[in-house]
């Protein structure tokens, strides 16, 4: 019977076994691509199958560079799947080539152990290298994994003549080299892997060898390992930043994308951040000015104009609250807190008229201290970020306190009207906003200072993003402001917010930090993508003034807002349960 294409012969049917290709005497180099290591050397009407040969298919297309790199990136991902006669085929019909015939015998002889040949294979490779001093570092690779698989054989003579004769002579990371020394001491090859850090002689420990060694050869020679999944990653990674609404778990080539589709573009909507209200509470009986979410996101503090601090659990599969006790017996409101690293206590201080800052036992719910230096102190704000619970407060009249978790001061700087805190990881820097609408730097340890940024207007408020780096500022009769503290540039100004000479406590939140939330005068909350100024959200629902909001560092879909109307609103995904609300 003649195939379609008029080539004769007889047709391969699945079970067939026809005989093979005739390739000159080479098989690692066929007609038009290399085999990647895979010495098959299997006839194309055998590898096609049902009657069909390349010859059938038509002449051959003249491929661009663009085009062969893809048939090239779609052969490698077929290898990587196992289905390497398809891959075969897909080389040969296309007249490409995986990888150059030197380097696919280079990586037959690493994958089979064969390491003298391999390092031959090398001397071929150097002329195709971009950098042929990596020579040495490949060479150093190859028998570090030599002198390895020999130690585990219990092969103690070759293995010493590999050391002394091979790698010695390279004069390359001799301390690396003095370690490989010590493995031949190892009793059993448990404690042989366990010690190197290696997996073993076998394909896993040689294909990341292999791994490592093409990171010294050009793409053109040997792709770069698992490059198409890399492409299609960087890819979806640029879809997901450009998605203004993108708040889910990042995902990675590594994991096979398991949970996005590559058929479509990467969208998101807006129900995948906080849009809708979960709860509505109104356990305080005045108006509410500060919310904080503790560093686990298991609980929140609420301070309220009642003079109370009510703290709750938060259900992170629910996004619900739950009243877990009340801190009471505070002489003045509390206007601003702010819980210790490890989520023990509770540091909170009032408005101007303040000089006591309290400090809160959240699991016994007791008063660990009560810290008032002078009755004519005004201590408005506090930051707590240092591991060992120092923290630092300060106010309007000119105080600026550096104190341990027990309240004693540590350090004072003289003459500085504070406005807002942040205390740095670092346990020793502080940054102030101060009367003179500027940020600056304190240093505790030399007692230096520096000018960070500079405002027209007063900065009413302002935090910090968790790799201090970016500082959210609320600006009288501005708005909400985004710098570089470290550039020291303006970076965005967010519009819509209505901010006048009210105290409004604005957040970083969501996957990556990558939303901006705030308050506004005019009753709602505004949410941005951090790349965008206009907002991508407005959320409505308080009837009065929305002094401060927060988002919850673990759940990025839970939002809290509290207002001068006496209530803290919870907002949440939008999962079409009965309980939520539309906004």
């Amino acid at each position: 019977m003649e195939a379609s294409g008029g080539h004769s012969g007889p047709m391969v049917h699945n079970g067939d076994v026809p005989s093979r290709l005739e390739t000159n005497g080479t098989s690692d180099d066929r007609d038009g691509f290399a085999t990647n290591g895979d010495a098959s050397t299997e006839s194309d009407e055998e590898i096609l199958g049902n009657g069909f040969s390349c010859e059938s298919m038509g002449p051959k297309k003249q491929l661009s560079r663009s085009e062969q790199d893809i048939v090239r990136l779609i052969g490698q991902h077929l290898r990587g799947l196992g289905f390497n006669r398809s891959a075969d085929v897909l080389m040969s019909e296309s007249d490409c080539r995986l990888e150059h015939p030197s380097a696919a015998k280079f990586r037959s002889h690493v994958m089979s152990g064969e390491y003298h040949k391999a390092e031959q294979d090398l001397e071929e490779l150097k002329s195709l290298m971009d950098c042929p001093q990596s020579l040495l570092k490949m060479k150093f690779l190859l028998l570090e994994q030599k002198y390895l698989e020999l130690v585990e054989d219990k092969k103690i003579l070759e293995a010493l003549h590999c050391l002394r004769e091979e790698l010695t002579p390279l004069k390359f990371n001799t301390e690396r080299v003095h370690t490989l020394s010590g493995f031949l001491m190892c009793t059993s090859g448990d404690e042989l892997r366990s010690k190197a850090g290696w997996g073993g002689t076998g394909n896993e420990s040689r294909s990341k060898l292999m791994e490592l060694l093409q990171g010294f050869l050009p793409p053109s020679v040997m792709l770069p390992p698992r490059r198409l999944l890399t492409l299609l990653g960087q890819a979806v990674e640029l879809q997901k930043k450009r998605c203004p609404y993108h708040n889910s778990p990042t995902y990675s080539a590594e994991d096979g994308f398991q949970n996005v589709s590559l058929l479509y573009d990467h969208v998101c909507n807006k129900n995948q951040f906080p849009s809708k209200i979960k709860q509505v509470l109104s356990d305080h009986c005045d108006e509410v000015w500060y919310c904080k979410f503790s560093p686990d996101g298991s609980k929140l503090a609420t301070g309220s104009k009642d003079a109370t601090i009510i703290v709750w659990d938060v259900n992170k599969e629910t996004g619900e609250l739950k009243h877990r006790r009340t801190l009471e017996r505070h002489t003045f409101q509390v206007s601003f807190l702010c819980w210790t690293p490890d989520g023990r206590y509770i540091i909170a201080c009032g408005p101007e008229d303040s000089s006591e800052v309290w400090i809160w036992n959240v699991e016994t719910g007791e008063t660990k201290t009560k810290m008032s230096q002078s009755p004519d102190d005004s201590l408005t704000s506090v930051s707590c970020n240092s591991s060992n619970g120092n923290f630092v407060t300060g106010g309007m009249r000119g105080q600026f306190y550096h104190c341990d978790i027990d309240g004693n001061v540590v350090d004072t700087w003289e003459g500085v009207r504070v406005q807002g805190l942040y205390m740095k990881k670092d346990g020793k820097t502080a940054i102030a906003s101060d009367t003179h609408s500027r940020l600056r730097e304190y240093n505790f340890d030399d007692l230096t200072s520096q000018n960070l940024i500079k405002e027209d207007h007063s900065i009413m408020s302002f935090s910090v993003d968790s790799n201090e780096r970016l500082a959210l500022l609320s600006v009288a009769y501005q708005g909400v402001h985004l710098w570089d503290i470290k550039d020291k540039i303006l970076v965005r100004k967010f519009q819509g917010v209505s901010q006048g000479f009210y105290t409004i406590h604005s957040c970083f939140g969501g996957v990556d930090e990558k939303f901006v939330a705030s308050g506004s005068e005019d009753n709602n909350v505004y949410i941005w993508h951090i790349k965008e100024e206009m907002p991508i959200a407005v959320l409505q629902g308080h009837t009065r003034t929305v002094n401060c909001v927060a988002w919850n560092p673990v759940v990025p879909t839970m939002l809290v807002s509290v207002s001068d109307d006496c209530n803290i609103r919870v907002w949440g995904a939008d999962d079409g349960s009965e309980n939520s609300t539309e906004v």
